[in-house]
Order: structure tokens, then C-alpha cells, then sequence
């Protein structure tokens, strides 16, 4: 690798040259010499749409697999910087030479192709120079490029020769930066690490889930890739679960299990409906069970007799130019239309209407026996606490006779059968059946978002909370083994999602050694209890998948497929970093530290939180991952304050009524803590970030400390009423972050714990981010502080994102969003405004 400054020339060389300094491009890799054929001419005085040399330098597309270039040798250009070609002898030869390019800081230039041959320059796959005719001595051929900070830029030169050249090819490759760039470190080289990028959130394949047959003798596997804004494709594959042994690497990624044994089915789409055909295992063998089925998505119910699903009735609209709005919820598009619950009988081809009326129905589980389903109607009370009221009801799908088992709780979410339905395992929040399961010590109301499990016995209506003194929330749907008895589930536990076994008999639950950080979903047979599989990530990985044998509890590696993506990535050092705060409480956190930590140097920091109130995650497949940032030479501090969820009850209802009090006193500690105890940091350049309830306390942060230097919200709150009164889940939410306080009676919550309300208290630079379609928090949130703060005087900038919601979801969007953020941090964190300048100007 060779990394340096560019040579600073003297002026009158400069001046003579009219040419920056430039950096020359020190290694690469070859490709073998390709041998090429030109067209036989069938009419040599044809002029039209004559074969030209040219076109042979597009014999080879972009390269995009480094194992491609596995085998090629390493070519180190002489004293001068130039590498020196065989000449062609009989036939024109194609050599290819790539390697990586990237900058410290931001940079514009151009890259110079100086060559006797003809050739063409490649950045990531994009053509930026083309030199299209060979010369006796070297020309030049360059293209503007524009190099983000720690961005890794592959790059890929074709050289062609001819054996009627009257020189040997050789060429020099360097990249001559504009004037106010000659400052920036350069490094190049084939082998140099890849730094982390948001582009690797998105693109890549990953597994995106798993499906263990019934009777756990095979094992679908589910994967999707991302390669671009438009292009995203799908497939699974099919293997036996105990030897791994591939049966198909194509099978649909819609295929599901039948309730039974090990049979697949699908659907296929024909003019009068869809046809359901099963296909056997492993034979493949395929057979049409059902035709003109209504819909594609359905539930079949556990004797195979009867699919499940939901259609969807729209609701009444208001005619005319006005609207008559009956309910809060009214505003949001679709919520007068209803989910009922079909069944289509599948040897009758008879359609029945299980449930109809005001309240929205879902599916929550079915006996065994398939004889019984469980679904819970929930309706909205405006005017009551907590707003949504549920029942949760079991149907006899024989009769259809009906019977209320839970009435009008607002705090239960889901619920799953025993094996025998004679129990329940319920989740919910720690309120749920009078708060039989809260356990929040001092605070009178606990944290609605903190979920828990009860198991219910219908005979007798007794409710056990089972997971009242567990400290991890409970995540997922929860899964109810028939063979061993015991219910697994997910449960947030600080940074990490793990996987638990609850013995429904004796209570205790112990955590399964997945051999990852944090997983994303499980799957086990309905009739098998040896085998578990489940993918997630980590701190350095995601998308992959494992298989764990429950009888001897060692786990087997499934798939990683972003290895290929992740393999030559250099990712920064994650540890683990808590302390005690003033009250004695300790607060967890993580540290990253930036590829090639220097001890020695002196860092810029980023903090991240969220706080409102999921933990932070180990896991990088979100643009907020600390690698993204430590990447760029920054040292990461993320922390999980008070309020968060997965650290038992009193910790997560510190989030209740309190919007941002303890959470923002949490951070201001750990910031000055971690800047304490790490002499590498430089505590005049600490940067802060979030977005949702974390933008809202990185300006809440501004009004109370004057630690940072630099701070970033993305959709952030800055006015606790307007959100609450405006976003279309802003009561809701507030009706667990809020509970029971409203703006009337309890208007210094709703006003003093925002920013708008402490605007002239702010001096630090802010960024506020929006997307202009945010219907969440309506981006009227950005905009009241951006007046008060340009009012003011004070720094601040404001940059909407067009069409997009609370989430940047659009590929392109999301890359120049990052880049935002990111020279937003190099203006004030590194004193480098030229990024910033060059999007939105000075």
C-alpha cells in the first residue's frame, strides 16, 4: 500500500505545466494477456459502420468479483510510474490491471491516463477515461472524479495493443486533484482493506429467513440481494436439515410447508384466481390441489382442510372536496377499511366469512387439532386510556361458536396455543391483566413497550407472568414445541436479541447459544423437537444463517453469503464500554474504534442514541451502524440510556412521562465519562447523532450542554404538542411515552422538555434532516426549530429530503442523505468544510 500526501511542486513548475500536483498510482493487479480476433471484413471498401480498433477496449465488461481476480499477478510500475508492456505479436492482446483508490479527505481531480496504447479507465465500473488511438509516444487521456472521504473507488484499466503499434504499450496512471485538494493523503493498492459504507447496508446478499418442515427433515433457506436502486432479487433453497445435503438451489422464495410431514406448497396466478400446488420432498414432484383460490396469502389450517385469510373491505368514503374526520386515527389513509377473516373450504371450494364488524381482526394461532383459532378484535376508544381495546376471542371452526376469553385489555398483543389448548403463552406489555405482571419499582406506570409473557389457563382463567423478573423484552412471535414442551421466543437483552427456553411448568428460562449478537428470526417444526434454525447478524456480519441441535446444543453454519460483500472489509474494533452513573444505575454502551487505531492520535467522536425507547442494536445493516462512522476515522460512542427497553422494568419506565429528562442526563455523563477515560478522543470534537426520538434528543441535548460540537437530527421533535397533536401515531405513542398526561394537564412536559420551547439555549452547529413525506413526525417538527434558530443567529442548516417518509428508504436518496451527514461531521469535527461546501455550497 503506499499512502502519502500529494508532492507539493514548485510554482514555477506548476505554473509552466499548468498541471496540479499529482499522485501516481503505485500497484495493481494483472490479468493474464487475452488474445483477441477482429471481424472477418466481408467488403473492405465498406465505410459505413466500419470495424475500429476502438472497440476492442470493450472486450471486457466492468469487473465485479474479486475472485475473478485471484490468480492475477501484482505489477509495481519502475521509478518513473510507468509499466511497461509485451507487444503484441500476431494479434491484438487485452491486459486488465485494477486496483483501489482512496482518499482521507474529500478530494476532487481527475484521473490521467498517459499511454502509447489505446485505453479506458474504470471507477467503480463507471468509464471516466477513454484513450481511443495508439501513439509512437504517450498521450493523454482523463476524466474528472470526485473522491468522498475513507470511500473505497475500484479501479479498472484496459489496455489494448496491436501488433502494427509502432511503440511497446506501457502506460502511467495518476489522479491530479484540483487546486484546493492538493492537501489530501491519498492511498492505493489492490490489497488495501475496504472500508465499511452505507452502500453495504443495502447492497449484497443476505439470508432474509428460514423454514423447518414439520417434521424437521428439511430446512428452507430464504435469501434476497440488493444491486441497486431498481434491482432486487429473490431465491431459496432446499436441504436436508440434519446432513445439509443441497436437495434444490432454486426452489420459489414463496414456497411454504403444509401443516404436516414435509410437503411444499405454492401458489400460481391464472386468470380465474390462484391454483395451490404441492410439490413433495425430495422427489419434487408436483400436483394441483386447489383452483380459483381468491387470493395468494393465506393461512392453511393445521388439518389441512381449509385455508385462512384476510380480506380487505374498504371503507366508506367521503364524497365531495370535504371530509368529515370521525376520529383521530381517521386522518390515516386506509383506517376506515377492515381486515376480516375468510376461510375457504378446500374440498368444497366454498368461501364462509368468519368475522365482519367494526373492530379490525387478526389471526394470532390454531389448536393442533385445527379445530379451534385464536384472533384478537381490537377497536378505538379515543376518549378512554390506553386508546386501543382488544378482546382476544377463540372460534370453534366447526361451529363457528365464539368465546370471549380476554375483554377489553388494552395491553395484550399476541397469543399462541400449548400443544394440548389447554393454555396460552399471551405477550404483552407489563399492564396486561391489571398489571399482574409489572415490575417497575418506583414508577407508578411501566413502559408499555417493554414485552412480556403470561402464560393463561383457560380451565380456570389463572395467569402466571412469567417473565415479570426477567430482564430482557420479549421481540417476535414466540413458538410453543410440541415434543419438549417448552416455549422459545426473542428477547431484547441490551445491545444483543437472543434466544430463550421457557419451561412452562417450573418458570425457568435459560438463553441459547446461537454463536451471534443479535438474531432477526427463528423457525422450528411443529412436530420435532431437535432442530432450531435462525438468522441474524452482528457487529461485522448480517444476513447469515445457522441450524442448532437442541440435543447437544451445538449450532452448524447454514449460509453467510455476505462474506463475499464483508470478506475484505477492515471493520473498526467493537468494545464494550458502561459506567456508573451519579445514581449508581450502569448504563450500557459499545465504543468503535476506526480501522488503523492509533492510540497515539487524537480522534474526533460520534455519539449515537435513540432512546424512545428500542436499545440500540449489534448489528450493521442499518446506515446508523457505528462501523459506517468509525469507517471514516471517527471513534463511536453508542449508548443505551435510561428508558430503554431490555434491561429490565425500572430501567425501561425511566422512558415514561419523562421525554428525555433521565435519558439526556445519562448521555451528558457517559459523553464526559468516555471523553475522560480515553485520551485519544478529543473532547473539543465530539459530534452527536439521531433520528426519530433520537433526533429529538440531539436537540433536546443542545438545550442542556455545550459538549458537542457538531449535532445531527434526522426527523427529529422538537415541539412535544405539535407532534403529538399532528403525526398520525404521535397520541398513540404518547399514550405509553405520555401516559395519562395530555398538553392540559400537564403542559410543562408538552412544552418545557422540547427544543422549540429552549431554542435561544442552543449553540451548537445543528443539522436537521426530513423527509417531506414524513407522516409520522410531520416535518413541521424541523421546520418550527429552524425558524427559531434562524432567528436567533444561530448555526443551523435544513436539508428535506423530497418524497421520502420517516425512513430513507430510496436507494440513490440514501447515499447523498449519508453524505450529508458526513460532511456535516468533516466541517465541524475536522475543520474541512469542502464536502459540505461542494453539495450545498458556502
Amino acid at each position: 500500500m503506499n499512502k502519502n500526501l500529494f508532492p507539493t511542486l514548485a510554482a514555477g513548475l506548476i505554473l509552466c505545466s499548468g498541471m496540479a500536483s499529482a499522485y501516481t498510482l503505485t500497484k495493481f493487479k494483472s490479468s493474464p494477456a487475452v488474445r483477441l480476433n477482429t471481424p472477418v471484413l466481408p467488403d473492405s471498401l465498406q465505410k459505413e459502420n466500419a470495424f475500429s480498433a476502438e472497440q476492442l477496449l470493450g472486450a471486457r465488461t466492468p469487473l465485479t468479483l474479486r475472485d475473478e481476480m485471484a490468480d492475477w499477478t501484482t505489477v509495481v510500475p519502475d521509478t518513473s510510474g510507468r509499466v511497461i508492456l509485451p507487444k503484441a505479436v500476431g494479434k491484438p492482446e487485452l491486459r486488465t490491471y485494477t486496483t483501489r483508490l482512496r482518499a482521507t479527505e474529500f478530494a476532487k481531480g481527475k484521473l490521467v491516463l498517459k499511454s502509447t496504447s489505446m485505453g479506458d479507465v474504470f471507477v467503480n465500473g463507471v468509464s471516466v477515461a477513454k484513450k481511443s488511438v495508439a501513439d509512437s509516444i504517450p498521450a493523454e487521456a482523463s476524466g474528472a472524479v470526485t473522491l468522498n472521504p475513507e470511500a473505497d473507488y475500484e479501479i479498472q484499466l484496459n489496455i489494448v495493443s496491436m501488433p502494427d503499434d509502432k511503440s511497446a504499450p506501457d502506460f502511467r496512471l495518476e489522479f491530479v486533484p484540483d487546486k484546493d485538494f492538493e492537501d489530501v493523503e491519498l492511498a492505493d493498492g489492490p490489497d488495501i482493506g475496504r472500508r465499511f459504507s452505507t452502500r453495504l447496508t443495502m447492497t449484497g446478499e443476505r439470508v432474509s429467513g428460514t423454514s423447518i418442515s414439520p417434521d424437521g427433515k428439511y430446512l428452507i433457506t430464504r435469501y434476497y440481494e440488493t444491486f441497486s436502486a431498481t434491482e432486487t432479487s429473490y431465491r431459496a433453497t432446499l436441504q436436508e436439515t440434519a446432513t445439509g445435503k443441497m436437495i434444490t438451489e432454486d426452489l420459489s422464495s414463496s414456497a411454504n410447508w403444509m401443516p404436516k410431514g414435509s410437503t411444499l406448497y405454492y401458489t400460481v396466478k391464472k386468470p380465474a384466481g390462484y391454483d395451490v400446488v404441492t410439490m413433495e420432498v425430495p422427489t419434487l414432484k408436483s400436483r394441483v390441489i386447489a383452483r380459483g383460490v381468491p387470493v395468494n396469502r393465506f393461512n392453511i389450517t393445521p388439518d389441512g382442510k381449509s385455508l385462512i385469510y384476510y380480506k380487505e373491505v374498504e371503507g366508506t368514503k367521503d364524497q365531495g372536496p370535504l371530509k368529515r374526520v370521525k376520529s383521530p386515527d381517521d386522518r390515516i389513509p386506509g383506517d376506515r377499511d377492515r381486515s376480516y377473516v375468510m376461510r375457504y373450504d378446500l374440498d368444497t371450494h366454498v368461501t364462509t366469512t368468519l368475522t365482519y364488524g367494526g373492530a379490525t381482526t387478526y389471526i394470532c394461532d390454531f389448536s393442533r387439532d385445527g379445530s379451534k383459532m385464536l384472533y384478537i378484535a381490537s377497536t378505538m376508544r379515543p376518549a378512554e386510556y390506553p386508546l386501543y381495546f382488544k378482546d382476544l376471542i377463540e372460534m370453534d371452526l366447526n361451529t363457528l361458536a365464539t368465546d370471549t376469553i380476554i375483554r377489553n385489555d388494552g395491553f395484550i398483543n399476541d397469543a399462541i396455543y400449548s400443544p394440548d389448548a389447554k393454555q396460552l403463552f399471551i405477550t404483552g406489555s407489563p399492564q396486561a391483566f391489571g398489571g399482574i405482571g409489572a415490575n417497575a419499582g418506583k414508577h407508578e406506570i411501566p413502559n408499555d413497550f417493554d414485552g412480556q409473557g403470561f402464560i393463561y389457563t383457560l380451565a380456570d382463567k389463572k395467569v402466571s407472568p412469567v417473565t415479570r423478573d426477567f430482564d430482557p423484552a420479549l421481540s417476535g412471535t414466540p413458538v410453543w414445541n410440541a415434543v419438549d414442551g417448552a416455549i422459545y421466543f426473542r428477547g431484547e437483552t441490551g445491545f444483543f436479541n437472543k434466544l430463550y427456553r421457557l419451561d412452562p411448568k417450573s418458570g425457568k428460562i435459560s438463553a441459547l447459544d446461537t454463536g451471534i449478537e443479535y438474531v432477526f428470526g427463528f423457525s422450528m417444526g411443529d412436530d420435532e423437537g431437535t432442530w432450531l434454525s435462525y438468522h441474524g447478524g452482528g457487529f461485522t456480519d448480517t444476513g447469515i444463517a445457522y441450524l442448532l441441535n437442541l440435543k447437544n446444543n451445538k449450532n452448524r453454519l447454514i449460509d453467510d453469503p455476505m462474506q463475499t460483500e464483508l470478506r475484505d472489509v477492515v471493520f473498526g474494533k467493537m468494545e464494550p464500554w458502561k459506567f456508573t452513573a451519579s445514581d449508581g444505575t450502569e448504563i450500557d454502551g459499545y465504543m468503535c474504534l476506526p480501522p488503523g487505531f492509533d492510540s497515539s492520535k487524537k480522534y474526533p467522536l460520534i455519539v449515537y442514541y435513540y432512546g424512545g425507547t428500542s436499545p440500540s442494536s449489534a448489528a450493521i445493516h442499518h446506515p446508523y451502524s457505528p462501523q459506517v462512522f468509525a469507517s471514516r476515522d471517527y471513534v463511536v460512542y453508542v449508548i443505551n440510556p435510561s428508558g430503554t427497553t431490555g434491561y429490565g422494568q425500572e430501567f425501561s419506565a425511566r422512558h415514561v412521562n419523562a421525554w428525555g429528562k433521565r435519558t439526556a442526563e445519562d448521555i451528558i455523563e457517559g459523553v464526559k465519562k468516555f471523553c475522560d477515560d480515553h485520551s485519544f478522543v478529543d473532547k473539543k470534537k465530539v459530534g452527536c447523532l439521531g433520528a426519530s426520538y433520537g433526533g429529538f434528543m440531539t436537540q433536546y441535548l443542545q438545550t442542556l450542554t455545550d459538549i458537542f460540537a457538531a449535532a445531527v437530527s434526522h426527523a427529529g421533535i422538537s415541539n412535544v404538542t405539535s407532534y403529538w397533536g399532528e403525526g398520525f401515531w404521535g397520541y398513540s405513542y404518547n399514550a405509553i411515552a405520555a401516559a395519562k398526561s395530555y398538553p392540559w394537564s400537564n403542559p410543562e412536559l408538552f412544552t418545557r422538555q422540547g427544543s422549540l420551547f429552549n431554542a435561544d439555549k442552543i449553540h451548537t452547529p445543528l443539522l436537521l434532516l426530513h423527509g417531506t413525506e414524513d407522516t409520522n413526525v410531520p416535518i413541521g417538527e424541523s421546520i418550527q426549530i429552524f425558524n427559531a434558530l434562524r432567528l436567533l443567529g444561530r448555526d443551523v442548516e435544513f436539508i428535506t429530503v423530497d418524497g421520502q417518509n420517516h425512513v430513507i428508504t430510496d436507494f440513490d436518496k440514501k447515499l447523498i442523505w449519508q453524505d450529508t451527514i458526513m460532511a456535516w461531521f468533516a466541517k465541524y469535527l475536522k475543520g474541512d468544510s469542502r464536502w459540505w461546501n461542494e453539495l450545498y455550497g458556502k
